[in-house]
């Protein structure tokens, strides 16, 4: 059973704390309608639930934090069946982005790191948006690695099906926030990591990115710059040294690891802007290009909304510019 007729009624109440927004904002906000002629949502697996995997105990929750219907903000925990939400341009541009929103492997939010994005990436920079509704450890399941199983089918799901929405098969990039940064570095890194099973033609495609956008990202599990929450979450309270090692992305980066973005600023509290340093040091060293911005101000979770008055505010269309200069080069 997919999950739009598994929790449908759920779904239809947060979207109702959004309706009567202009055409434009509810396409951005709203689950129901990503953007004109594209499926709403996308299930990752043939039957809904990865290979031996099964139902959680607790149906998948929705929760609105935002008292404000013009700037929602959810998240989704509970996650059983996978899915993506397609935001299509009206003029794509062939370029695809698979966004891995935050959440500290303890939710995944939805519009903040999520269809926020839609003005700048989708409306005026003719990026396909899919955003990835990913499993999420600790809940019901002992497998770290379901995220990244979601996350690679994601990748090669989209290119699979990529001429159905207008997208260039070899311009299929990744961009990942906090948690989600962690998760798309675990992709980058391990893109041929056999996590689960095959089970069909998809399952054939690469899920290598040809390029990833790592936005305040988790990155190390074992110094001091570490997020205690996001590595609790994914390895356990008493994880091992060896362990922590394994899942901190700096010492997973290798010469095939994609091209990367970094993003971060300095006054993060939350999670340290040595996350990135030491990622873009481990990428330079192996040979893997890689841009670094460090703003002064922008603590951690600005995404779009919290960039304000804040030169952190230019970096979508940093992002941009540097995503067609990715096309640019890969040009043959």
């Amino acid at each position: 059973m997919s999950p739009s007729n598994l929790f449908k009624p759920l779904l239809l109440l947060a979207l109702a704390a959004v309706s009567g927004l202009g055409g434009g904002p509810a396409r951005a906000a709203g689950e129901a309608e990503p953007g004109a002629g594209s499926p709403d949502r996308v299930a990752l697996w043939p039957d809904g639930l990865a290979p031996g995997d099964k139902l959680l105990q607790e149906p998948m929750r929705l929760v609105e934090r935002s008292a404000d219907p013009a700037l929602p903000d959810r998240y989704v925990t509970h996650v059983s069946e996978p899915w993506l939400v397609v935001y299509r341009p009206h003029r794509p541009n062939g370029t695809a982005l698979l966004v891995i929103p935050g959440g500290g492997y303890q939710r995944v939010v939805l519009d903040k790191e999520g269809s926020a994005l839609v003005p700048a990436f989708v409306e005026q920079g003719g990026v396909t948006l899919f955003v990835l509704r990913y499993r999420l450890p600790g809940e019901g399941r002992d497998d770290r690695e379901a995220a990244l199983a979601d996350a690679q089918r994601a990748l090669r799901l989209i290119r699979h099906r990529a001429s159905e929405w207008g997208v260039d098969p070899r311009r299929v990039g990744t961009i990942g926030f906090s948690a989600g940064g962690h998760l798309a570095a675990r992709l980058g890194n391990g893109f041929d990591q056999i996590v689960h099973p095959a089970t069909d033609a998809i399952d054939g495609e690469s899920a290598r990115p040809d390029f990833q956008l790592l936005v305040y990202p988790v990155i190390d599990m074992a110094g001091p710059d570490a997020h205690p929450g996001s590595r609790d979450r994914l390895l356990g309270p008493h994880a091992t040294p060896e362990l922590q090692q394994r899942y901190s992305m700096q010492t997973q980066v290798r010469a095939d690891t994609p091209p990367t973005f970094l993003l971060h600023a300095a006054d993060d509290d939350a999670v340290p802007v040595g996350n990135s340093l030491m990622m873009f040091d481990r990428l330079r060293r192996a040979g893997v290009d890689a841009e670094l911005h460090v703003f002064p101000h922008g603590g951690h979770g600005f995404g779009i909304r919290g960039t304000a008055g804040l030169t952190t505010a230019a970096w979508p269309r940093l992002a941009l510019d540097w995503i067609a200069a990715q096309a640019v080069e890969a040009a043959p």
